[in-house]
């Protein structure tokens, strides 16, 4: 798989994760267990590290961290999660919880859900970079009319990541957000890729363009992902699933060609 480097550090990460929203909030159930461990090893695979959950996602962290326990597999990951609550004191809580449950005593990236209390977040967050429980640390949104919040904090304070909807119909941070983030060293991870799955409406029935060949795309899901990618500020895209087979199908975006400035134009037309 192709990386890309985080700029604060240079270190290189795969460009296709694994986001868990919905898709690894499950609970005991055996089969549904080895379904979601197929994913992640889909994603292992492939050259894939990024996996990105929060406390927000139900029992998505736990579910994470027992089967990358049973797979013998943190060594290879890249954990990514959150922290979603007002308060120094449950913000505290909350993050030993998160490392709790995903076996993690160091998580690679620690970011601040929604921006909620991130005055308060961001203080915890950089002291506990500093004695290396998090090695990096973000920001999160969703919605486009967060993205100018979002480019207020990453012009006043040093981050490590940002993470933002961005999609080949929802194109609002291109205006300010994606050029800031290369402005400022930030890196970029791109959550709802596929508009929470409405993009394949609106292909529903209709065959890739001939042309999509010569990009690599075998279909809509790598088309869209690889427009993404195709931005050079974008970092890592993390398209959530429960299925191995659109675990394999997404992987393949992060493979071969990306498209230039020109190709993505047509793209979008």
């Amino acid at each position: 798989m192709l990386t890309r480097p985080i700029p604060s550090t240079n270190e290189p990460i795969p460009v296709v994760g694994l986001g868990t929203w919905q898709a690894f909030d499950v609970g005991t159930d055996r089969a549904a267990l080895d379904q979601r461990k197929e994913v992640l090893q889909v994603l292992l695979d492939a050259g894939g590290t990024v996996i990105d959950s929060s406390p927000m996602y139900g029992r998505a962290e736990a579910v994470v961290g027992t089967l990358l326990a049973e797979m013998q597999a943190r060594d290879r990951t890249f954990l990514a999660t959150k922290v979603w609550t007002s308060g120094q004191a449950a913000g505290i809580a909350q993050m030993q919880a998160s490392s709790a449950k995903l076996q993690a005593p160091v998580i690679d990236l620690m970011q601040i859900h929604n921006l909620v209390d991130w005055r308060t977040q961001l203080t915890t967050l950089r002291a506990w970079k500093e004695q290396k429980k998090f090695r990096y640390i973000g920001i999160t949104h969703y919605t486009d009319p967060a993205l100018d919040e979002l480019a207020a904090v990453i012009r006043a304070e040093r981050i490590d990541f940002v993470q933002f909807g961005y999609s080949i119909a929802s194109r609002a941070a291109e205006a300010r957000l994606l050029p800031l983030c290369a402005e400022r060293g930030v890196a970029v991870i791109v959550n709802q890729p596929f508009d929470s799955g409405s993009l394949f409406g609106q292909v529903k029935g209709k065959t890739l363009p001939e042309w999509a060949a010569d990009l690599g795309c075998a279909s809509w899901s790598q088309f869209f992902l690889k427009f993404i990618l195709g931005h050079p500020a974008v970092t890592c895209v993390i398209p959530g699933t429960a299925r191995p087979d659109h675990m394999r199908d997404n992987v393949a975006a992060g493979l071969g060609h990306l498209p230039d400035a020109g190709e993505r134009k047509r793209m979008a037309e």
